[in-house]
């Protein structure tokens, strides 16, 4: 079959997506260019910043401006969305509301290799911006499959970790934070933990050897490449994903509304 073509939201940041497009070649067996998966990249690193909307509270909503790349893959032909970008999914209803194409939720499909991974109770560590925390991004999807979200204590060299990727790219200076928050993760007890960062995407192989450490890009990689080429019957993934997401949606928008009756008070 003519593999589907999916449309990216790129440019968050741009090492990362251009590493989403390599995975995505590397994991089509093909045997002629035919073969491989048509891509439409929207590769904008100019989405306003999800760390300064989100931890400083002094940035620009990311929502519109993702709304929008979305309408232009729609409009270019993409029969589906998807973002490697993990903190950008905190704006995933505006993106969906903007669109009649799926999008395929990467946090949806990471809770389920999560749940796969570690079992009804288990601590499921997330190597992530501060934003991921701040905003619960994976909480209450890992609440509602029985897992335990657990965070790194120290937020401060998650981040640094993270803006140095951003600015001189992969280097060992960013590689010591991770390997050090995984350990740290490990012996909390959180033997299954994500890579939830597209920056720490290009150093996955830092963290801790002794914990079972997935990457959440990988998933989103396997998620495009099934779409692609409808290995479910009935467009089953569609309904999954979106499911998935809504109750994921609903459950950040209680939190907001919690926290801003919190800070009225």
């Amino acid at each position: 079959m003519t593999p589907r073509r999916i449309g990216i939201l790129g440019g968050m940041g741009p090492e990362a997506t251009v590493l989403l497009m390599q995975k995505v070649i590397a994991a089509v067996p093909a045997r002629d260019d035919a073969d491989h998966i048509p891509l439409i990249v929207d590769q904008n690193p100019q989405v306003p910043s999800r760390i300064k909307r989100l931890i400083e509270g002094t940035g620009e909503d990311p929502g519109p401006v993702l709304a929008q790349m979305a309408e232009r893959l729609e409009r270019a032909g993409a029969l589906a969305l998807a973002m490697p970008c993990n903190t950008a999914h905190h704006f995933a209803p505006a993106i969906r509301d903007a669109v009649t194409v799926p999008f395929l939720n990467m946090v949806a499909l990471s809770v389920a290799r999560a749940k796969a991974l570690a079992g009804a109770g288990g601590k499921v560590g997330i190597l992530a911006s501060p934003a991921v925390r701040k905003v619960g991004l994976f909480d209450a999807a890992l609440a509602a499959e029985g897992l335990v979200a657990v965070y790194p204590e120290d937020e401060a060299a998650m981040l640094a970790a993270i803006r140095k990727i951003k600015a001189e790219g992969p280097d060992t200076g960013a590689r010591v934070p991770l390997a050090a928050a995984s350990a740290d993760l490990q012996a909390r007890g959180a033997h299954v933990q994500m890579i939830a960062c597209t920056e720490f995407s290009l150093i996955a192989d830092a963290a801790s050897g002794n914990a079972h450490v997935f990457d959440t890009l990988d998933v989103l990689v396997e998620g495009i490449v099934d779409f692609a080429f409808d290995r479910w019957p009935g467009d089953k993934i569609t309904t999954i994903h979106m499911q998935a997401a809504r109750r994921s949606d609903a459950a950040l928008a209680t939190k907001s509304t919690d926290q801003q009756g919190k800070e009225t008070v």
